[in-house]
């Protein structure tokens, strides 16, 4: 298991003006920036997750400009995974090289619901929802993107020799 946490839902389409509204741009602290995490949703999101809860979206997940701070926002948050039917090209290439860990699966982004436990292999791609028993399976993380995430992004992979 490389992740385990509570579910919070988002529904499709979900971009990066939302994930982190623009006016913040200008914060170069990360930390700061992540406590506006997802504030035009839910403006009490930063402050009911937990280090290691996970997202459940549907499509399109992180649409929009192609910035890091999307991810960067989610993953400083203390988000450990992304799950969605699938994501935006250019957010899911800026997810792994800063280290956030994001599995396409529509058939778990359609049955695993807000609240529920969920834990996640990276290595085999299995997805298992605790809270009602049942399994899914994304296509795995290839060894060299485990690493880039397991050194926390891909300068870090790359200063250590991947």
């Amino acid at each position: 298991m490389d992740a385990k946490g509570k579910v919070y839902r988002m529904g499709d389409d979900i971009d990066t003006d939302v994930i982190i509204p623009a006016r913040y741009l200008n914060i170069a602290d990360p930390e700061e920036l992540s406590s506006h995490c997802m504030e035009d949703i839910d403006k009490d999101f930063r402050k009911k997750i937990k280090t290691g809860d996970i997202i459940v979206a549907g499509d399109n997940f992180g649409c929009g400009s192609s910035r890091e701070h999307a991810p960067l926002t989610i993953k400083t948050s203390g988000i450990s995974c992304v799950i969605a039917t699938t994501f935006a090209r250019i957010f899911y290439r800026n997810s792994i090289n800063i280290g956030l860990p994001i599995l396409e699966c529509p058939e778990a982004s359609e049955k695993i619901e807000a609240g529920d436990e969920v834990e996640v292999d990276f290595s085999t791609g299995t997805i298992h929802d605790i809270t009602r028993g049942e399994t899914y399976h994304a296509e795995p993380f290839p060894e060299f993107i485990r690493n880039i995430i397991a050194k926390g992004g891909l300068l870090n992979s790359i200063k250590e020799g991947m």
